[in-house]
């Protein structure tokens, strides 16, 4: 499975894509527990990828309850080196209108209740974080939805809040003061985790609703962000499948050596668990 390069994430209403060929379900064990579901291991755009949905098939999972680190971690050891993932958002910015297409460069973590680190329990690390998508995915993305005419938005703030429960209406006015774009529950914790995991990671941010600052709009409901998200998950397909023919067998970014410099803990200090357990994310620093 050495030559599966692209790994895509799954979100609200996105639990398969048909366009995969030559399918294989594929259980990976972690040291972290259960993924969501099997990964679907299969062909699309003549590359081997790997699919996951984040709530699992069904949508059995709350977002506070993906766990994070399996999924990604199951990514790493199937070789991944990228990882697009697809999303649903509200949207802080009447600029911002349902159905629009975002590829967010910035998060603002405010969740409390999950384990965002493959670190700790023995062995310290810090990565660079100050830019938490990948700019090169990020372009590849954006030339795929402009050869398909599919308008795309790229740049913005995405603040990721813990749920279940949409935001109040105090909330989301406050979010709007601070001037971010749109607001989900879950795509900060996949970029922290991708970058200590050194994998490339874009977002694919589909609006679905105006948050509930806004008056005149819809309430937000799950009916209505299914209905919204269902109209786009067509264009997902086709931005994926062309993104995925676009990057090259062989591509190298910074977000491959995140951890060059990261860790700090003395390598002969290092819990003979921890690194065995961490061996796929951490092996050959310290070898």
């Amino acid at each position: 499975m050495s030559n599966i390069k692209v790994g895509i994430i799954g979100g609200s209403g996105l639990y398969s894509i048909k366009e995969i060929t030559d399918i294989e379900e594929v259980k990976i064990e972690t040291p972290f527990g259960e993924t969501s579901d099997n990964y679907i291991i299969g062909t699309l755009g003549g590359k081997r990828v790997a699919f996951l949905p984040r709530h699992g098939r069904g949508h059995r999972f709350l977002p506070h309850e993906i766990n994070y680190r399996a999924n990604i971690y199951g990514f790493k050891k199937l070789g991944v080196r990228e990882i697009i993932s697809v999303s649903s958002v509200g949207s802080l910015k009447e600029e911002h209108a349902p159905l629009d297409i975002i590829l967010p460069d910035q998060f603002v973590d405010i969740t409390k209740m999950r384990k965002s680190t493959f670190f700790g329990n023995g062995i310290s690390a810090h990565v660079q974080f100050s830019h938490p998508t990948c700019p090169q995915l990020t372009s590849y993305v954006k030339k795929a939805a402009d050869s398909l005419e599919i308008p795309v938005k790229v740049g913005g703030t995405y603040i990721c809040m813990e749920g279940p429960q949409f935001s109040t209406k105090a909330e989301s006015n406050m979010y709007r003061t601070f001037n971010f774009d749109v607001i989900g529950m879950s795509n900060a914790t996949e970029a922290k985790l991708a970058r200590e995991a050194e994998i490339c990671y874009v977002t694919i941010a589909f609006v679905t609703d105006y948050d509930c600052w806004f008056e005149s709009e819809e309430e937000v409901s799950v009916d209505l962000v299914i209905r919204n998200l269902q109209k786009n998950i067509e264009n997902a397909k086709k931005i994926i499948k062309e993104v995925v023919n676009l990057l090259p067998e062989e591509r190298d970014c910074k977000c491959h050596h995140a951890l060059e410099n990261a860790i700090m803990t003395d390598k002969s200090l290092i819990p003979p668990k921890i690194k065995k357990d961490l061996d796929v994310i951490i092996g050959k620093y310290i070898e």
